[in-house]
């Protein structure tokens, strides 16, 4: 018996393990302050004993802060806490096309779990400059006001800017409807909007048909601060998979100003220091480290692209607030939907002269920047000319006709939202429109001149559709046979 237990006693080896613990110094709204774990880097993931994880944000000199990813009840002060060496990772691939999750890739749409075949940290630094191409090709939002004025680029940045209800998730759920016949991967952010808002999102999307070609990522208000933070980099990670494998991808921040808001409630209960508005002094890097992540990278790395359609709430119209002029000057161009034309019943409501895209004109097709070259400059002499007529002035016949064009192409850019247009539709009415067909018709029946003169083309030109469709440029035969449609179906319209 004794030599049997020296023998086995000669084959054990003493080890000691450590393992380093922390302990909760204090907790509240959603964010902890640790006592020790001196080895844990910032962004690693602590694991607290009631199962949540935190996220390390601030290291101090005795202390660690983090915020939670879950909800800080069974939290109290003294309770241990474990590092885990990991950083945050998300779910990508296929599998979720179609399904609704939190920025942790968790489901919230009752599916059923995700097995997706990859993880990705959700920060990752944006393509170099080597990397990247120019924007050369169309994204069609199938908008008239979009697609002609302030046209999209696969990998652009543009910012869709307005007051609240003046319809800006209209106009990105049109986008990505539009894309149901393409090649085009879409992911929607919900960043703090509320549970119901993002529902009816999913729903219109699911009516459309567009769910299969998009994910939905949602940060209701009720969750953590730091899941509402989280959400638009989650997101991105999601697009930039796609991208890599060599897809187009759009990606609709909505929007950055709550996420600005909860990023600025968290440097608040962090202790760090407030600069203009509270807000803290990186916030800045905060959305562009973000926006630069959208970009069409070479044909070497796969060609693939992220065109990223970010929007920001402003208060009363004023677009010169801090949050609204930092993305505008990280972004391409902005959309800016006027609460005055929206209130006037223009539908959707882009102002035309605070509207831009600086890249996205290269990506233009010949065949609608010649049908839509003269749209803008002729809508500006419109509202030059009819502010003065308001007044009762005088006014010459050139300048009566000048406000009858203009009344007519404001009438031609009304569209119903959820319903964007072919491309050769919208070709074909513009092309009415700058050849002067639509300066005799009364306004109010310029909507049923559009829709009866697509149906008489689909019936009667059906050659003419496909030749507009196929053609990316406008040449003399293929003008003078538009000329004949429209001529011709004017003459018998009623």
């Amino acid at each position: 018996m004794l030599a049997a237990l020296t023998e086995e006693a000669a084959t054990v080896h003493a080890a000691l393990s450590i393992t380093p613990i922390g302990t909760v110094r204090q907790v509240g709204d959603g964010v902890a302050s640790v006592w020790g774990l001196p080895r844990v880097t910032t962004d690693e993931l602590l694991r607290f004993a009631s199962g949540v994880y935190g996220l390390v944000m601030n290291l101090e000199t005795d202390w660690i802060d983090c915020v939670l990813l879950g909800s800080d009840e069974g939290i109290q002060g003294g309770d241990m806490v474990w590092p885990t060496g990991r950083r945050i990772t998300v779910p990508v691939g296929d599998r979720l096309l179609g399904r609704v999750v939190n920025p942790l890739g968790e489901p919230q749409d009752g599916k059923g779990r995700i097995y997706a075949d990859e993880q990705r940290f959700i920060e990752r630094d944006a393509p170099g400059v080597v990397e990247r191409q120019a924007v050369a090709e169309p994204l069609h939002t199938g908008i008239k006001a979009i697609d002609a004025i302030v046209p999209i680029g696969r990998g652009q940045r543009e910012l869709i800017i307005g007051d609240r209800q003046t319809g800006k998730t209209s106009i990105a759920l049109d986008t990505i409807i539009n894309q149901s016949d393409t090649d085009v991967i879409c992911v929607y952010v919900s960043i703090g909007q509320r549970k119901s808002a993002t529902l009816q999102v999913v729903r219109t999307l699911e009516e459309a048909g567009a769910m299969d070609h998009t994910v939905v990522v949602m940060a209701s208000p009720d969750d953590p601060p730091a899941l509402v933070y989280l959400a638009p980099y989650a997101g991105c990670t999601i697009a930039e998979a796609f991208m890599d494998d060599g897809h187009d991808v759009l990606i609709i921040y909505d929007d950055l100003s709550k996420h600005a808001d909860a990023y600025r409630e968290l440097s608040l209960l962090l202790r760090r220091p407030p600069g203009r508005e509270a807000y803290p002094g990186d916030i800045f890097y905060l959305h562009s480290r973000l926006l630069e992540r959208a970009a069409r990278i070479s044909d070497e790395l796969g060609g693939g692209s992220i065109t990223a359609l970010p929007i920001v709430e402003t208060r009363r119209g004023n677009i010169s607030a801090y949050i609204p002029t930092n993305l505008i000057s990280i972004t391409d161009g902005q959309i800016y939907l006027s609460p005055e034309l929206f209130n006037q019943g223009f539908k959707p409501a882009i102002d035309v002269g605070l509207s831009v895209s600086r890249v996205g004109g290269a990506a233009q097709t010949n065949l609608m920047r010649k049908v839509s070259g003269q749209l803008k400059l002729n809508l500006a002499q419109y509202e030059e000319v009819a502010h003065f007529a308001r007044f009762g002035t005088e006014i010459d016949r050139t300048t009566q006709r000048q406000i009858a064009r203009g009344e007519r192409l404001r009438e031609v850019l009304k569209q119903e939202a959820y319903a964007p247009l072919p491309q050769a539709r919208q070709v074909l009415i513009l092309f009415a429109a700058d050849r002067g067909y639509l300066d005799e018709l009364p306004v109010e029946h310029v909507s049923r001149f559009e829709a009866e003169l697509w149906t008489y083309a689909q019936r009667e030109y059906r050659g003419v559709i496909r030749r507009i469709e196929e053609q990316q440029d406008l040449d003399e035969e293929l003008e003078a046979d538009m000329d004949a449609l429209i001529h011709a179906f004017s003459e018998r319209f009623l």
